[in-house]
């Protein structure tokens, strides 16, 4: 599957715009696009943890530098982030 092209920011107000905090690990840290991502999911209808996290990962990985340890911390932040998002 193909995630559909995202527009670059025209700039850096609007790139900051982009920037969501979220809880990692117990630290707050800023992701870029990941409002982005999370309707990219939405809108492909991907479904299962697995399937969603992986996907939620990859996108994440495009934007934003996530080092290799911390990985398993992301993945549990940016499925309850998505989770929060879906409910409301």
């Amino acid at each position: 599957m193909e995630t559909k092209k995202r527009e670059k920011p025209c700039c850096a107000a609007e790139a900051l715009r982009r920037i969501r905090r979220i809880e990692v690990g117990g630290v707050i840290v800023g992701l870029a696009m990941l409002d982005d991502a999370f309707q990219d999911v939405i809108d492909r209808g991907i479904a299962g943890v697995t399937a969603i996290n992986d996907e939620l990962m990859r996108q994440i990985k495009i934007y934003n530098y996530i080092p290799k340890e911390a990985e398993p911390l992301y993945r549990a932040a940016l499925l309850r982030e998505y989770r929060n998002k879906v409910k409301g």
